[in-house]
């Protein structure tokens, strides 16, 4: 679990995407966080109960 001070916010907390990077793996598009989580490139997240979180890329600005 998280070491921090303050500490990590939890997987099934609204903010977990703020959690500490505790390995990258950028050449394969994910990073494992330090609650658990992990995220990918195209913003979709495995949770640790195995839930998957769908991406969420911002929706392009309309001009």
């Amino acid at each position: 679990m998280c070491t921090h001070t303050p500490t990590c916010p939890t997987a099934d907390s609204p903010d977990r995407e703020a959690a500490h990077v505790v390995a990258a793996h950028p050449e394969q598009g994910w990073s494992l966080l330090c609650n658990a989580v992990v995220i990918f490139e195209d913003t979709g997240e495995l949770l640790p109960d195995g839930r998957v979180v769908a991406p969420h890329r911002p929706a392009a600005a309309l001009a």
